[in-house]
């Protein structure tokens, strides 16, 4: 161990020195989100469908008579055989918050392109219960630049997290929300993507008030420790 150490009483000046910033940094949070649902919204026009268990179904039908809703760009392409595994790490995080969400008048949705059967046999391998429907081959992940096409690539006119897209990964990560006006039009308020992603993993936010952090210095990238919650142990 190499980590100073200190009385009880040295380390409650650190922690209260330590708060204050903390307490600097929620108020800069707050005014952050108050910015971010002050942003102006975006009708959406065009008939998006998705699959589900039980059949299509629109955009608006995502709502489940809800207000708002949350969407999970969920990278799991239709050839592949297994979902990935970060946005599994994140999704373990969102499974059992649907009804604390719906009592605020917001839905929750994972959409991915792989076909439904594929994302009802991995629900069923991981324990998910929140739903989760598949664009297919329909524009709504493009759109939404979490997926691209062979020809955006190779032109170079790719956008992800809203820039120029690097590499040559056709799906990745993100999340957008919605709203049903007023005039019961459906608006898109916001997407976030990339490192945009990390408040909303609850293991990393554990991760961060713990000694050690999340510790993946050293590894090959961030994330190459994680793996689908149940190969643990493999």
């Amino acid at each position: 161990m190499d980590h100073r150490v200190v009385s009880h009483e040295e380390w409650l000046e650190a922690r209260k020195d330590l708060l204050a910033e903390e307490k600097a940094f929620t108020h800069a949070r707050d005014a952050l989100s108050a910015r971010r649902r002050a942003l102006p919204w975006v009708k959406i026009e065009k008939p998006y469908r998705f699959d589900g268990p039980q059949g299509p179904l629109s955009l608006g039908a995502l709502f489940a008579g809800k207000r708002q809703l949350v969407v999970q760009h969920f990278m799991f392409a239709p050839d592949w055989e297994k979902p990935c595994k970060s946005c599994s790490f994140w999704a373990d995080g969102f499974n059992g918050i649907v009804p604390h969400l719906a009592a605020r008048d917001t839905a929750f949705v994972a959409v991915s392109r792989a076909p439904v059967d594929k994302l009802e046999a991995v629900k069923r391998r991981m324990g998910w219960t929140f739903p989760w429907v598949s664009s297919g081959d329909g524009d709504f992940n493009y759109d939404y630049a979490v997926s691209f096409r062979d020809e955006d690539l190779t032109a170079g006119t790719a956008t992800y997290n809203y820039a120029s897209k690097q590499g040559s990964m056709k799906d990745l990560p993100g999340v957008s929300a919605f709203i049903r006006g007023e005039d019961g039009a459906l608006y898109h308020t916001y997407s976030c993507f990339a490192r945009g992603l990390d408040i909303l993993n609850t293991a990393y936010n554990l991760l961060d008030v713990t000694a050690l952090g999340r510790h993946e210095e050293g590894l090959p990238f961030p994330m190459s420790w994680v793996k689908l919650h149940d190969e643990y142990a493999v």
